[in-house]
């Protein structure tokens, strides 16, 4: 009995520990690798971010794109880091994820500092500051570089600079590479740049062709982030979340969700 009650009092540090362990893997990432669905279902990710799942479908989109563990992924513009807190801890095992990011982006800059459990695996940050600032890389040293609607603000300053972006994801990309766009839809064969100022969108049209002018080959398309109700001729921010517009079409808004899109696969011959 003495040998026995003994052994359970040298297990009990050991037991707590190892119940300390999986609380905080229930906070934090685990080191080791992990699917896309854990990454999206992270208690890092605020409700908030959450709730808009339904509809960027990040799951979905990333497979789209054929995104793996492995890999050396950029991704251009983050904003607030809406992507980069599912894509960090999803390549912090395996693969290599860098951002291209404004240099004085601070918001974004906070949120890296804030959760080095989640963001310190991120293997760099990149100044990438279109037109002034588009390099992204040794050459042939990614295998995807990713935007999530950031291409209406590089058309809105002037086609050469998103014709200098698109220039610089190609040099970048291996042979075979991705370059994966998601971006607010406009209606079929509207000036480019007028909606891109206008409404914050392009037409998918005008989009493919810029981006095999750049030498790009278009390889799918997917309506994964498509939203039927979307009339398309609406300013994006009047839409959800952001319902800049007066209060009073803020339902008609809402019933409509947020903005159409388009999820566009090229390939780097």
């Amino acid at each position: 009995m003495f040998h026995r009650t003994c052994k359970r009092l040298l297990l009990l540090p050991v037991l707590l520990s190892l119940t300390a362990a999986a609380q905080a893997a229930d906070t934090h990432p685990p080191a080791a690798e992990m699917s896309l669905q854990q990454a999206v279902n992270g208690s890092w990710r605020s409700d908030a971010n959450k709730a808009r799942d339904v509809y960027r479908h990040p799951v979905e989109t990333l497979q789209f794109f054929g995104i793996q563990p492995g890999m050396t992924v950029i991704e251009l513009s983050p904003g607030g880091g809406w992507y980069t807190e599912i894509l960090a801890p999803y390549l912090a095992a395996h693969g290599q994820l860098i951002e291209a990011a404004p240099p004085k982006a601070e918001k974004f800059n906070a949120k890296l500092k804030s959760n080095p459990a989640v963001f310190g695996h991120i293997a760099k940050v990149i100044p990438f500051a279109p037109p002034d600032q588009v390099s992204l890389g040794a050459s042939q040293s990614a295998d995807m570089v990713l935007t999530f609607r950031n291409t209406h603000d590089w058309l809105i300053n002037s086609p050469d600079t998103l014709a200098a972006v698109f220039n610089a994801a190609y040099g970048v990309l291996k042979p075979g590479g991705v370059l994966g766009i998601e971006e607010h839809r406009a209606k079929p064969f509207a000036d480019g740049q007028a909606t891109a100022g206008a409404l914050h969108r392009i037409s998918e049209d005008y989009m493919i062709s810029q981006a095999t002018k750049a030498g790009f080959r278009l390889a799918d398309v997917s309506q994964v982030n498509a939203n039927p109700n979307d009339p398309e001729d609406i300013n994006v921010h009047r839409l959800p979340p952001d319902l800049s517009g007066p209060e009073s079409e803020h339902a008609k808004m809402k019933a409509i969700g947020e903005s159409d899109r388009m999820t566009l696969k090229f390939v780097k011959p």
